[in-house]
């Protein structure tokens, strides 16, 4: 969305194109398709694949064909579209091919796994991104200073220092980031947002985590290229952000277990015997206490020396053997 970027100046040209735009929760992708409508002087049409089905569909798609006989074009929004299944999906086709629709679908799920191809083949996926922190804390901002759409009118007063830990704690979600600050405005006390305030709105706060989707591959990826690169701190980080998630400790013990032979290997042969260890420490004791456990043997693997050598040697005997058949005779292997 840069200046001068092709995606950017497409937008500004009114030429948009049917496309997915694919990200986490509270990145933008609604606010982005209410753009591309505005600058595409199209009209806006938004279904949810949560609370539609294809009834839903079907009089959206009628509705941009009256705009489409009357010469305007429709944007039709279609928010969390990897939950219609292949029948609803391919119910959009030929109102792509013919025009009738500028199609935008909006996923948190890899559109290569959860969309049909027939679909895909005829939009272009855009990858959004976690909001940052700063960017949180200028939404955050200006809706303090909005008095018609934001909080403006009531006037409150809180330090840059707060306001940076409500960005913080929104997880790169600027619409959980306006939440908490909405909450915590219901709660100040004549107009100024104290630090016992922000404690309470706070504290239980439940941070990104989406078991089996797109957010929880990241993490435990996170996790793997900390220990990777012997990086201890980062690795008790990710595990404690996987716990408070309410990841399964028992996949974490897999998954270190998996990083004792892959990336210490015969640099540290007692990594293996240390992470079963751990494993069957947790599953004596349970959590929290088995919680520890697990985080003392991802510290130890990111502080261990690395080799991977067997588990190259490992994959290439795998492909040395695989285009051969070995049969077993009388006279041994042949």
């Amino acid at each position: 969305m840069a200046s001068g970027t092709a995606f950017r100046r497409a937008i500004e040209s009114g030429h948009v194109h049917s496309m997915i735009l694919w990200g986490p929760p509270g990145c933008g992708k609604t606010s982005l398709a209410r753009v591309l409508a505005r600058y595409g002087e199209a009209e806006f049409l938004s279904i949810s694949a949560v609370l539609g089905g294809l009834a839903e569909v079907r009089a959206a798609l009628a509705e941009a064909a009256k705009y489409f006989a009357a010469g305007r074009r429709t944007v039709l929004f279609v928010d969390e579209v990897h939950r219609f299944n292949k029948a609803q999906q391919d119910a959009f086709l030929p109102h792509i091919e013919r025009g009738t629709i500028v199609f935008v679908g909006a996923t948190t799920e890899n559109p290569s796994f959860e969309l049909n191809s027939a679909l895909l083949s005829r939009c272009r996926v855009h990858v959004l991104e976690m909001v940052s922190v700063e960017a949180i804390v200028q939404a955050l901002q200006r809706a303090l200073a909005d008095a018609e759409h934001g909080l403006g009118a009531f006037d409150l007063q809180i330090d840059a220092a707060a306001l940076h830990e409500i960005a913080r704690a929104a997880d790169g979600d600027v619409r959980r980031g306006l939440t908490l600050l909405e909450i915590a405005a219901e709660l100040a006390d004549h107009g100024r947002i104290e630090a016992n305030v922000l404690d309470q709105v706070l504290a239980d706060r439940v941070r990104r985590f989406d078991k089996g989707g797109e957010v929880f591959y990241d993490q435990i990826s996170a996790l793997h290229k900390s220990v990777r690169n012997s990086n201890p701190d980062a690795a008790l980080y990710w595990i404690a952000r996987m716990f408070d998630g309410g990841c399964d400790p028992a996949y974490l013990a897999r998954r270190l277990t998996r990083m004792a032979v892959e990336d210490i290997g015969l640099a540290d042969p007692s990594a293996l015997e240390k992470t079963i260890a751990a494993w069957d420490a947790y599953d004596r004791q349970g959590s929290p206490e088995g919680d520890l456990a697990l985080a003392n043997v991802a510290v130890y693997l990111a502080m261990a020396p690395k080799s991977n050598a067997a588990y190259a040697a490992y994959g290439a005997a795998r492909k040395l053997v695989a285009p051969h058949r070995f049969t077993a005779g009388a006279g041994g292997v042949t």
